[in-house]
């Protein structure tokens, strides 16, 4: 098991920055990548960032390249989401996910944190 804990949501006006932390507990030894998701109201929910646990290797979602940064401290087993240059568009709640060694996909997810942006 792996258990994750977002936290770092807020309210910031649009051109501000945000960052979010995801702290994870239990088996993390066994994780092979983390990524954060977020879900806007009324829209499904998409991948935004990702990031290979041992080797550190990024990806990103075209919506938040260039604004949005993936990183992750492993002695801490926490991983970053640093936003900046914030939209009304990215007003979501964000959760962060852990992809397990063995698994197909992401497997395990945190309670998600909001972030508004306000137009």
């Amino acid at each position: 098991q792996v258990q994750l804990v977002e936290s770092g949501g807020g309210l910031v006006q649009a051109g501000g920055s945000l960052r979010l932390s995801c702290a994870a507990s239990g088996r993390t030894f066994s994780v092979y990548r983390m990524g954060w998701f977020r879900q806007a109201p009324g829209k499904g929910r998409e991948f935004v960032a990702g990031i290979y646990w041992s080797g550190g290797s990024t990806y990103y979602a075209d919506s938040v390249k260039g604004r949005f940064t993936i990183s992750r401290e492993s002695a801490k087993n926490t991983l970053y989401l640093q936003m900046n240059s914030l939209k009304p568009e990215d007003t979501a709640i964000y959760y962060c996910a852990a992809h397990r060694s063995g698994s197909r996909d992401y497997d395990y997810w945190g309670q998600g944190t909001q972030v508004t942006v306000p137009s």
